[in-house]
């Protein structure tokens, strides 16, 4: 296990767009190839919750796991696309690298980054799923362990291209507000209520960190998410300009908003 200790300089790379390589013609039409989660046939499994362990990621080999779980549930294309495998690498590359930057703290105009993962042990779900159990595996104090759950806690005024939360109206906001990203479950073991105990734990990172106003965009498609955020004691705020979301080519996003105590 390899503390993050050598941090890397590259520029930041928005987890959600990731731009190919310049000789990868071939993948200009990717986007037409993805395949919608509602429309695959996924086997949910039922897990052992007391195996289960929720905490912030300092390892790069755990980091390098959350970028394949954010890769693998952010950008699903069919099995057959040409060079997916290869891609999918690049992808979880890039996304490995910004992760590093952003918890080194080099990420500009950002206080303090952390990444919070769900992790189950490998002898657990190893039956499973083959792509889940290789892409996503780490290893903690001699155990092989998969990440199942990730997401980001930014502390921060604003994240890029999102529209901006407005609580707490008070000198120093970008000390007490913070934004959560990046929020996946591995589809295998949605409906194990991994996705709220990770929204649960981030609280309270949150709230060490002397946290009081805690935001979340989602778009306005995604059901299940909000469903979540608001289970979790988020509520609407404000949404994304049509034109925005328009020009960023994405579904138009409403952002979540919920109130911390401190500590």
């Amino acid at each position: 296990m390899t503390l993050l200790s050598s941090l890397c300089s590259s520029p930041s790379i928005p987890s959600s767009s990731f731009p190919l390589p310049s000789n990868c013609n071939s993948f200009s039409n990717l986007k037409s190839q993805i395949q919608s989660t509602a429309s695959t046939n996924i086997f949910t499994q039922k897990i052992d919750t007391s195996l289960l362990t929720i905490a912030e990621s300092f390892y790069e080999d755990e980091l390098w796991a959350a970028a394949s779980l954010r890769v693998r549930s952010f950008h699903q294309f069919r099995p057959d696309t040409f060079g997916v495998q290869d891609h999918t690498r690049y992808m979880a590359e890039r996304e490995f690298e910004a992760l590093k930057e952003r918890v080194s703290g080099k990420r500009i105009s950002f206080r303090r980054v952390s990444c919070i993962n769900a992790s189950l042990p490998l002898s657990h779900i190893d039956t499973l799923s083959y792509d889940l159990c290789s892409s996503c595996k780490f290893s903690a104090n001699g155990e092989d362990r998969i990440v199942v759950g990730t997401l980001d806690l930014n502390q921060c005024l604003s994240l890029p291209d999102e529209i901006v939360g407005v609580k707490p109206e008070v000198i120093g906001d970008d000390i007490t507000r913070a934004y959560l990203s990046n929020v996946c479950v591995a589809e295998e073991l949605h409906r194990n209520g991994l996705g709220y105990a990770l929204l649960e734990k981030s609280k309270l990172v949150a709230q060490d960190w002397g946290i009081t106003d805690l935001y979340v965009h989602v778009a306005v498609d995604n059901e299940p998410a909000k469903k979540l955020y608001i289970k979790s004691g988020f509520v609407y705020e404000s949404d994304e300009p049509a034109w925005q979301a328009r020009f960023l080519d994405r579904p138009r996003r409403l952002l979540l908003w919920t109130g911390l105590s401190r500590t």
